[in-house]
């Protein structure tokens, strides 16, 4: 008979978990085992990569551990209630990282997902994840040397600081909602460009073998692009809202505010930082849309919601003055800007997805669009039926507005208004539309909408020309035009994800991982050794051997000697606890920036802080 597996608490779960998870999944396995993940589009899929949980070291736990013991209880007292009840509710582990197999299962109660990345991803992707209700997460760690903080995104920041306030409704559905918004922001060109060296940077801060000399070369190019942006971009503009609210919000009352924001719960240095009067508390309204923010330090000021609704209301405000709420001129031209695939959406609901190239514009109104390249035409987000980019391969142009003299849009004649206006199939006409456009040809047919309106009419033998210059000509091919009086959207990215190959990111710079030296291979053992001893499953360690080598080979290791306090403390082992003392007081004079991380490692283990 076989003996029945017994797990006695979630802890034990969760290394169950990760052993099963490491030995038999794939990573398809792990995407299956959320209904949310099956519903990613490819071209967000393609960011996905697999978190290698085998691959964290017991350096790397015992950051993990010493980070989250500090902020729950640093946290219980500054954190809004919704953090501590999050860490119990999305299966966030204080002793161990959080494997993304293990995550999901308990997350997709509540709605959500979760998926490793590698570092920053574009903006644009990130929030398009939220829209779908899942959590990027950058899996590296920080090292050890940045406990306390790391520009570089890292799975404490993502998943000890994004995944336990999810648990809060409210702020779910701001999260959700904001990617939804968000990911139809328009960037400008040198938004991609600052992404790069953000990331770059990012990168090299947190690689153990960088240079001084690289980091303040990268340092320098993100300050050049910062201060050469020239008029900030609406991606530029809702990634500052994102920033101080999802990443470093405050909640409650300027006097007495509390933490909600995922940079915040996730830095131990910068969570008591915060809470002072060095940094100024701010009522959040819509003017923090125009505050910048600098990445590799901490915030000299925060912003404070009086609750969640009112973050929700400031994102509707600001949602108000994009262009996907705006269209128009203005949203054209900063499609034009971009350089990036878009979409404008006609008042007739067709929409024309391509990299914009040149408007027309008469009387502060566009009259003719242009895209160069492939071209796909939509309604309500699925590409028209033979209007692909196969068809549309080189470019779409089209003229919007009115006809000249005539006070009713075409999308708004009846069958009998069409009729009178010679606008039919087999009919050869000319259309002159206000600002010049003038489009002559047969008409072969025409497409309309649910409503019955039409929204595209196509010609044999066509010729389209502002004044007198030619915009297409007969022998070009069949020519469809766009109906619609208006543009009343513009949004960045295609109307019909499936009309473009997007699977092609590759990221021009990749997070860094050196080869780990034979002196560091044996503190990582020495962990190991402490860390199985704690959890059971080596009883035969010996703490004094440890803490000896440890003095010996590696005099200046802070983190290994706590840990082994807590277990002499533990163990009642009175001699051992005054020689780790006696070391850890050496390694404060040799290394004084160490001393409050020893001095907050030692007050965690002397409160007993208990584990749920």
């Amino acid at each position: 008979m076989k003996e029945k597996l017994k797990i006695k608490s979630f802890d034990e779960l969760f290394v169950f978990l990760v052993a099963f998870n490491v030995q038999t999944l794939e990573m398809s396995d792990i995407f299956e085992s959320n209904l949310i993940l099956q519903k990613l589009p490819k071209h967000l899929k393609q960011f996905i990569k697999p978190q290698n949980y085998n691959e964290y070291s017991a350096i790397d736990q015992a950051v993990w551990r010493y980070v989250m013991r500090k902020n729950v209880d640093f946290l219980s007292k500054v954190a809004h209630g919704s953090y501590l009840d999050g860490l119990k509710q999305t299966g966030i582990s204080i002793n161990s990282i959080p494997n993304m197999y293990g995550m999901n299962r308990i997350l997709k109660d509540i709605g959500w997902a979760a998926v490793a990345v590698d570092g920053f991803i574009p903006p644009n992707a990130f929030m398009e994840f939220q829209a779908y209700n899942v959590l990027v997460i950058a899996s590296d760690i920080r090292q050890l040397e940045h406990i306390e903080y790391t520009p570089a995104p890292d799975i404490i920041h993502e998943g000890a600081g994004h995944a336990p306030i999810i648990a809060n409704p409210e702020y779910a559905e701001y999260l959700r909602r904001f990617g939804e918004i968000g990911c139809k922001a328009i960037s400008s060109a040198k938004d991609y460009e600052l992404y790069e060296a953000v990331r770059h940077l990012s990168i090299i801060k947190e690689a153990p073998n960088s240079t001084e000399e690289a980091i303040v070369s990268a340092e320098k190019k993100v300050e050049e692009l910062q201060q050469n942006m020239g008029a900030p971009s609406e991606m530029a503009l809702i990634r500052n809202l994102h920033w101080w609210t999802v990443e470093y919000g405050l909640i409650g009352s300027i006097e007495n505010p509390k933490i909600y924001g995922a940079g915040l719960l996730s830095s131990i240095g910068e969570s008591a930082w915060c809470m002072t009067d060095k940094v100024k508390k701010l009522p959040y309204d819509i003017n923090a849309t125009f505050k910048d923010f600098d990445i590799t330090k901490p915030q000299p000021q925060l912003y404070v919601t009086p609750n969640f609704a009112h973050l929700s209301l400031i994102l509707e405000e600001f949602a108000n003055t994009m262009a996907l709420r705006r269209g128009g001129l203005s949203g054209l031209n900063k499609l034009i800007a971009s350089k990036a695939l878009g979409t404008i959406e006609l008042s007739t609901g067709l929409q024309i997805s391509g990299i914009f190239s040149n408007v027309i514009a008469y009387d502060g109104k566009p009259i003719y669009v242009q895209t160069t390249g492939k071209t796909a035409l939509s309604y309500r987000e699925k590409e028209l039926v033979s209007h692909g980019t196969i068809t549309h391969a080189n470019g779409f142009g089209s003229p919007v507005g009115k006809l000249k003299g005539i006070n009713i849009a075409i999308e708004d004649m009846s069958p009998r208004d069409l009729a009178a206006y010679n606008i039919y199939e087999g009919n050869v006409i000319t259309l002159e539309f206000e600002g010049g456009i003038s489009v002559s040809g047969e008409i072969i047919t025409g497409k309309r909408n649910l409503q019955g309106k039409i929204i595209l009419i196509s010609f044999k033998n066509c010729i389209v020309k502002h004044e007198e210059n030619v915009l297409f000509q007969p022998d070009w091919g069949v020519y469809d035009m766009a109906v619609g009086k208006d543009i009343v959207s513009a949004f960045s990215g295609p109307a019909d994800y499936s009309s473009f190959d997007l699977i092609t990111h590759v990221p021009s710079t990749q997070t860094l991982h050196v080869k780990k030296s034979k002196q560091r291979i044996a503190l990582e053992t020495l962990y190991q050794q402490v860390r199985d001893y704690r959890e059971g499953k080596n009883n035969t360690v010996s703490r004094t051997k440890v803490l000896e080598e440890l003095i010996e080979n590696h005099p200046n290791d802070w983190l290994l000697p706590v840990e082994l306090y807590e277990l002499s403390q533990i163990d009642n082992e009175t001699e051992l606890s005054k020689k780790i003392v006696k070391h850890l007081e050496s390694i404060k004079r040799n290394k004084p920036e160490f001393g409050h991380l020893i001095d907050d490692g030692l007050e965690i283990v002397s409160k007993s802080v208990k584990l749920f």
